[in-house]
C-alpha cells in the first residue's frame, strides 16, 4: 500500500481542477491495498471517499477521512465462443484505453462511447452512454466488494439496477467497491449509428462495410468538436442530464418550440435536450468571474482558472432557476458532489 499523504490537494484529481484538500490519501494499486486500506480506516473512524478519474464529480469542500485513489490495472479475454466475447478490466483502468483495447482485439460494442473520460470502474456507477449506447447494453457482470458485509460480490445487470445515468451504487453509496468490470462484446463487425450527427458522419465515409474503429474515430471527432479537452478547459462533462417528462408537458413545450428536440420513451414519457433548453435560455457563453457556460456547448460548465465549487454550483442553480421558470422543466445535476459544502 503507497504511503498515507495527509492534506493532500485534489486539484490535479478532478477534471473541474477544483482546488479542494483531503484530509487523507492513499493510492490504491491492488485489492490487497484495498482491504488494508479499508481496515485502516475502520480502525481510524474515518469516512471513505472513492475517487477513480475524478472526471464525474464536483469537490464543493474538503474531503474529510480518507479518500482512495482506484489505480487498479488489468485487462484480459475470459472466454470466446462465435457469437460473443467476454472481457474483463480492473476498476482503475482507463476507460478510453480500455475501449481502444477491445477494438485491437477487433471486437465491437464499446466504439459509441470511446472518449469518455473517466475509468472503468465508474462507468457502470453512472451508466455512462453516448451516442445511441449505454454501459447497460454490453454490460455482463462485476465484482464488487461489499463495505456492509465484507463478502466480495457478482452483480449482474438486474443487481445493478440500471437506468438513465443511474443504477444501484448510485442509491446506496458507499456500499460498494466496484473491483472489476466484464462486458459481452461481438467478434462480428457490426455498427450502431441511430444517432443522427453520427449517421451523417458515416455515411460521409462511403464505406459500405461495418466497421467499429472508423465509428470509434468518428465518435471522437464529434466530442472533440462538442466538448473541451478537460486538460485545456477544466470540466466535468455534461452537468445536467436530460430530463425525463411527462409525454402532455413535452405536447405542450412544443406548440411553442416546434423545433424542440424531443425523444418519446416507452413508459408514456419523453426526454428532452438539456443543452438546448440552456442554449435557448441563453445561457451558451456566459462566463461569471472563472466558472461559466461553454461557448460551443451549453450542457458543460468550466474552469476558466481557480473556480471553486461553490462557484460552480452557483451557477448551475442559476441556471437551472432560469430554466424552470422559461419552460416549467426541472434540471438535475449529473455529476455528484464531494467534500463539505462550504458556506
Amino acid at each position: 500500500m503507497s504511503q498515507l499523504q495527509t492534506q493532500v490537494d485534489l486539484r490535479p484529481f478532478n477534471t473541474l481542477a477544483l482546488s479542494e484538500r483531503a484530509e487523507r490519501l492513499l493510492c490504491i494499486e491492488s485489492e490487497s491495498d484495498l482491504h488494508a486500506a479499508l481496515a485502516l480506516a475502520q480502525r481510524s473512524s474515518w469516512p471513505v471517499t472513492l475517487i477513480g478519474g475524478g472526471s464525474n464529480l464536483v469537490l464543493a469542500g474538503p474531503v474529510r477521512g480518507l479518500v482512495l485513489l482506484m489505480r487498479t490495472r488489468g485487462r484480459r479475454v475470459l472466454s470466446r465462443c462465435s457469437e460473443s466475447v467476454v472481457v474483463e478490466a480492473a476498476a482503475g483502468e482507463n476507460w478510453h484505453d480500455f475501449v481502444r483495447w477491445t477494438l485491437d482485439l477487433g471486437l465491437s460494442g464499446l466504439e459509441n462511447l470511446s472518449l469518455i473520460p473517466g475509468t472503468v470502474g465508474a462507468a457502470p456507477v453512472q451508466n455512462i452512454g453516448a451516442y445511441g449506447v449505454e454501459v447497460r447494453d454490453l454490460f455482463c457482470s462485476l465484482d464488487a466488494l461489499d463495505r456492509l458485509t465484507g463478502e466480495v460480490k457478482c452483480l449482474y445487470a438486474a443487481d445493478c439496477r440500471f437506468d438513465y445515468r443511474d443504477s444501484l451504487f448510485k442509491h446506496d453509496p458507499g456500499r460498494y467497491v466496484i473491483l472489476r468490470v466484464r462486458f459481452k462484446l461481438s467478434p462480428r463487425p457490426y455498427i450502431n449509428v441511430s444517432y443522427a450527427p453520427l449517421a451523417v458522419a458515416w455515411q460521409e465515409t462511403g464505406l459500405q462495410q461495418p466497421d467499429s474503429r472508423v465509428v470509434s474515430e468518428l465518435v471522437c471527432a464529434i466530442r472533440r468538436s462538442k466538448l473541451p479537452d478537460p486538460v485545456r478547459l477544466p470540466n466535468a462533462g455534461s452537468f445536467f442530464k436530460n430530463p425525463l417528462v411527462p409525454q402532455a408537458a413535452a405536447d405542450a413545450l412544443l406548440l411553442g418550440y416546434p423545433q424542440m428536440p424531443h425523444f418519446p420513451q416507452p413508459q408514456g414519457e419523453c426526454k428532452l435536450a438539456a443543452g438546448w433548453l440552456i442554449d435557448q435560455a441563453g445561457w451558451k457563453g456566459v462566463r461569471r468571474g472563472d466558472v461559466g457556460v461553454h461557448a460551443e456547448q451549453a450542457l458543460v460548465l468550466v474552469n476558466y482558472g481557480n473556480a471553486r465549487g461553490a462557484d460552480i454550483l452557483a451557477l448551475a442553480a442559476e441556471i437551472a432557476a432560469d430554466v424552470r421558470q422559461r419552460f416549467g422543466v426541472e434540471l438535475e445535476q449529473e455529476p455528484p458532489l464531494m467534500g463539505e459544502v462550504s458556506a
